[in-house]
């Protein structure tokens, strides 16, 4: 995008500028993440301008989040500077250095994966992880989650679904969520994964590994964001790499967490809530907001639910969806933009 003076922005960033002593900046807009916000690099001044407006809890996160997680020794961007009254703030600019691009690029995947694991595992033998005020991953919000796949995926692909789908769907994940019902340990990011980790090279130790997105993070399993760098929904790791990475979480876990079974159990019914949740949001994506470009993996997270359910056990909710969804993993592939786009 053409980069523009800060004259021509909002009036308040304009102001907002003036008063940190950025009203001669150049600034280049770019989109960072999926959500309304609106960002801004200040050229040549390791800073970016964050628009946030319309969402004043996300904004307040943001805020808490980077200050607890490099408090924590983590890199997440600093807040150099903020308006809450208007959402304005001046974050610090980490760079262009995504694992996403660096991988592309030819870094050394492993390396990556090693690093972004080592991160983890440092944020989850801190005490002080869990010590932010987010929500709770309790057994409501991830059952509220599923819930998007019974609205969304099941219709697509079983247009005469019976209407108690939904209440049975729900019944069976009540069950199976037992062994990560009581795991509030940790931040948990959300999103970990390549698009929203970092390499910054001026840095050593985890701190290497920077953060994005981390707005919606809550307090839960610590499984939960290894699950979610190991098993992406958008990009296959290397044969063998998975289990390896997952070994080596295993290894240096903390004590709490138990042994090797309980942890690997968790990590699975995690996985497959996940992807269950992810088919549904794709879906969603494409027949509501016109967004039909994530069916082209639709595919692949199929594929790791059903890996995913097989791993974790989770033989009922296999079966209610064979009985209720005939082919869902075929079906998934067969997804078409909706006539609405």
């Amino acid at each position: 995008m053409n980069a523009v003076p800060a004259s021509r922005l909002s009036a308040p960033a304009a102001a907002f500028l003036v008063a940190e002593g950025h009203d001669d900046a150049i600034l280049t807009p770019f989109t960072a993440d999926a959500s309304p916000r609106r960002y801004h690099r200040l050229e040549g001044r390791d800073l970016i301008l964050m628009e946030d407006p319309t969402d004043p809890v996300g904004y307040a996160a943001y805020l808490r989040l980077s200050a607890h997680l490099n408090a924590l020794g983590l890199s997440a961007p600093r807040v150099m500077a903020a308006d809450a009254a208007h959402g304005l703030a001046l974050i610090e600019d980490l760079g262009d250095a995504t694992y996403a691009q660096c991988l592309n690029a030819g870094e050394d995947e492993r390396a990556l994966y090693t690093l972004a694991v080592d991160a983890l595992l440092h944020l989850h033998h801190d005490p002080r992880g869990a010590e932010v005020d987010q929500p709770r991953y309790d057994v409501a919000m991830i059952l509220n989650e599923l819930a998007i796949f019974a609205e969304w995926f099941a219709p697509a692909i079983a247009p005469d679904l019976r209407d108690d789908f939904s209440a049975k769907w729900r019944a069976v994940w009540q069950d199976a969520l037992a062994p990560v019902a009581g795991g509030h340990d940790t931040l948990v990011m959300r999103d970990f994964h390549v698009d929203n980790l970092m390499l910054l090279d001026g840095r050593s130790g985890v701190a290497r590994c920077g953060l994005l997105d981390f707005q919606d993070a809550v307090i839960g399993p610590c499984e939960y964001d290894l699950m979610s760098l190991l098993q992406d929904a958008r990009r296959d790791l290397a044969p063998g790499l998975e289990a390896e990475m997952l070994a080596r979480y295993i290894d240096a876990a903390p004590a709490a967490l138990g042994n090797a079974a309980d942890i690997s159990r968790r990590y699975h019914i995690l996985a497959a809530q996940r992807h269950a949740r992810v088919l549904g949001v794709f879906v969603r994506l494409n027949q509501r907001d016109g967004k039909p470009g994530y069916l082209k993996w639709m595919p692949r997270v199929a594929r790791q639910l059903c890996t995913a359910l097989d791993a974790a056990q989770l033989t009922d909710i296999a079966a209610l969806m064979d009985a209720n969804l005939p082919h869902w993993q075929t079906s998934a592939a067969t997804i078409t933009p909706s006539s609405k786009n």
